[in-house]
């Protein structure tokens, strides 16, 4: 008899090239965040086109589901799980064998308190000026009007618009920053003469796109938004930082706004 054959010890995997590099891009962005940036254009052209000025018109902030309270928190809860499906699938596509395991998308738990803190101090960089934008744009006619969920709709309101600022800040840094700046990197986008400015562009403008349905002062705010993550995260090379900050930022607006939208009218609403 003949002794079993041996399994074959598995071949390594050969390294990307860079069109399947080029086309993971384009498929895991129009799986998240490039989808929203076109569903935004194709938003504002609709309200852009419509009798009434841009000024005059509404986008409801985190809308109800449905009218029944359980069906709500099931539909609200399925969103957030789907949107968080594309984070996963970066970080399983740039997972290290050795730790840190994400460190090709900046996330490691070496400095949790001074990323905590950089986190907050850049959410009076970036929340106050954005703050002021949405009120200029508002008063100029150029900015939707924003209509924020009331916080005593349900008693899972609150802790659902917690939910879904995590998810914006996970979302949106994990796969525009740390993906995309991993991603383009190896396309040779850091390599040439203008050092790491195209992809921090280049990222700028898509987080920029995906917020036009808001106006055009909005989608300016957060294209400078992009340029400053985009710049730390070149220097620094951590994510961590952004997504706290973007997190607590979309803390004030889901929760701070509808008590600034009911208290102060004149400017909100």
């Amino acid at each position: 008899m003949h002794a079993p054959l041996a399994d074959p010890a598995p071949a390594a995997a050969p390294p990307l090239s860079q069109r399947r590099l080029a086309v993971e891009l384009v498929i895991v962005l129009l799986l998240s965040l490039g989808a929203s940036a076109l569903w935004s254009v194709l938003q504002f052209v609709d309200l852009s086109t419509r009798a009434a000025p841009i000024g005059e018109q509404q986008v409801a902030l985190n809308p109800a589901r449905s009218d029944r309270p359980w069906l709500d928190l099931l539909y609200q809860l399925n969103g957030i799980a789907l949107d968080l499906v594309p984070v996963a699938l970066v970080c399983w596509l740039l997972w290290r064998s050795r730790r840190p395991h994400l460190g090709a998308l900046g996330i490691d738990a070496a400095r949790p308190v001074r990323d905590t803190l950089s986190g907050a101090l850049l959410v009076l960089v970036i929340g106050v000026p954005g703050i002021a934008l949405y009120v200029v744009g508002r008063q100029l006619g150029l900015t939707v009007s924003v209509v924020p969920s009331p916080l005593d709709a349900e008693w899972f309101t609150v802790p659902v618009l917690l939910l879904s600022a995590l998810r914006a800040g996970l979302t949106e840094e994990v796969i525009v920053v740390g993906y995309a700046f991993e991603r383009l990197r190896r396309l040779g986008w850091g390599a040439g003469r203008w050092g790491m400015w195209p992809i921090i562009v280049a990222t700028a403008a898509l987080r920029g796109s995906y917020h036009l349905y808001q106006g055009v002062p909005a989608m300016f705010g957060n294209i400078a938004m992009g340029v400053l993550f985009g710049w730390l995260y070149a220097r620094t090379g951590r994510l961590v930082p952004l997504v706290v900050a973007h997190t607590l930022i979309d803390v004030a607006v889901f929760v701070g706004y509808p008590w600034a939208f009911a208290t102060f009218p004149q400017l909100f609403g």
